[in-house]
């Protein structure tokens, strides 16, 4: 049964592969190799499976190769989309710099006006008290000299009846010299009498035009008062809501910031000491509560600039910078697992300056293990910030910084996988997020 398979096989083989022979010729004998037609189809299929695996080798390499440009063109696409990202953020901060020193400009610009309006305000309230008391003067002086009138009045009548009833009885029991006397010496008394009576009249009448005058001039003062009130009231509205709203954003109480500022500020007088005008116990005036109220307004602004700069509201890097952590729960770049990560991340070159965010006292400034080369500023308020890996510390333990001031270099010290700045705010020993003061200033500075 197999011969017969093997011969019907050899048979359709030999259809299409005959038996071929391929002689082989040296210089003594000829030789040949016979090529069975098994033979030839095993070479056959051998030789097409070496073409196709070329084949499908080569098509791999080409789709890879094909594959692998795509991706580099794609990665340098996202790169330069990356980039171009970057260069805008970093415009956007620089914008928003410029914008934050331009405001603290207009800031100061708007304490120096206040402070000019201010002066101008208590001048004109001492100029409208001694108008005040010189129309008191002007309308006791009216009074006086308008008593003295109608006593002089009352004395020419008087001096008219004594002279009628004197004139009867001198022509009638008098000879005509002493008549003669006692008439001119009652119209010279008459001819005083009548120059003290007009004399007493046009004082009365300029003392009147002098208190109309007077009035005038008092009101056109109270409605320039009032303008500048106006305008010191809104400039207050301007100034201290921002601040007020600045300190809530970031959690702190206001009321606890203006004891504990003015504990350390008791000190009295000055321009911003309450008015008071009256000496006798009377209640102050309109004018006088409006500018103790922009005096107090003025005084809790000064306090509030005064905490601003004791608060962490400010970047600790102002050269370019990108934005790599946020505070809060992540996975751990090292460990892979996850953790509280109590600060937030700012990225940028080896060097990069970095600054103090608020006036402290230097705690720490040294090696502190995951930390790196890392330096630790106690604030007002029981705030604390911490700067870590750095490359270079700038300050030394017990200095006293403010804001702005360079305290170190940005490096990659301690635990870390590139050159970065972690940045900490801690109040009361507890890890807040830091980023709650930079955005709560960012309309502020």
């Amino acid at each position: 049964m197999r011969t017969k398979i093997a011969i019907r096989l050899d048979a359709f083989l030999e259809r299409y592969f005959p038996e071929r022979r391929v002689f082989l010729r040296s210089e003594q004998d000829t030789r040949f190799v016979r090529l069975r037609p098994a033979v030839q189809v095993f070479a056959f299929f051998g030789a097409a499976a070496v073409v196709a695996w070329a084949i499908i080798a080569t098509a791999i390499l080409l789709m890879d190769s094909i594959g692998a440009g795509n991706f580099r063109e794609q990665a340098k696409r996202d790169q330069q989309t990356y980039q171009a990202r970057l260069n805008f953020i970093s415009r956007q901060r620089d914008t928003r710099a410029e914008e934050a020193l331009a405001a603290q400009e207009r800031f100061n610009t708007a304490l120096q006006q206040i402070s000019i309006m201010q002066s101008q305000l208590l001048a004109s309230e001492t100029r409208r008290r001694e108008m005040e008391t010189g129309i008191e003067i002007v309308q006791n002086t009216l009074r006086t000299a308008m008593n003295e009138r109608d006593t002089a009045r009352e004395e020419a009548v008087n001096l008219t009846a004594a002279l009628q009833d004197g004139g009867n009885t001198t022509l009638s029991s008098a000879s005509g010299s002493a008549s003669n006397a006692a008439l001119d010496l009652i119209t010279a008394a008459l001819s005083e009498t009548a120059a003290e009576r007009d004399k007493v009249i046009a004082d009365a009448q300029d003392a009147l035009l002098q208190t109309a005058e007077l009035e005038q001039r008092i009101a056109f003062m109270k409605d320039q008062n009032d303008q500048i009130f106006r305008h010191l009231e809104e400039a207050m509205t301007v100034s201290v809501k921002p601040l007020d709203k600045m300190f809530r954003a970031a959690g702190m109480s206001t009321d606890s910031i203006l004891r504990k500022v003015r504990s350390g500020y008791s000190g009295q007088g000055g321009p911003l000491t309450p008015l008071s005008f009256s000496t006798r116990g009377q209640e102050p005036s309109f004018s006088t509560q409006r500018a103790n109220r922009i005096l107090s307004d003025l005084d809790r602004l000064n306090i509030y600039r005064i905490a601003a700069q004791k608060a962490p509201f400010a970047n600790p890097v102002k050269a370019g910078y990108r934005f790599t952590s946020p505070f809060g729960y992540r996975r751990d770049p090292k460990t892979g697992g996850r953790r509280l990560h109590k600060g937030v991340d700012f990225a940028g070159p080896v060097g990069t300056p970095l600054y103090a965010t608020a006036d402290g006292v230097v705690t720490h400034a040294g090696w502190s293990s995951g930390y790196g080369r890392l330096v630790k500023i106690q604030h007002e308020f029981g705030i604390e910030t911490r700067y870590a890996h750095q490359s270079k510390i700038r300050v030394k333990v017990g200095q006293r910084v403010v804001r702005g001031q360079r305290i170190g270099d940005m490096g990659a010290s301690g635990r870390v996988t590139g050159s970065h700045i972690h940045y900490e705010v801690r109040v009361g020993g507890k890890a807040v997020n830091p980023m709650i003061y930079i955005k709560a200033a960012n309309n502020v500075f």
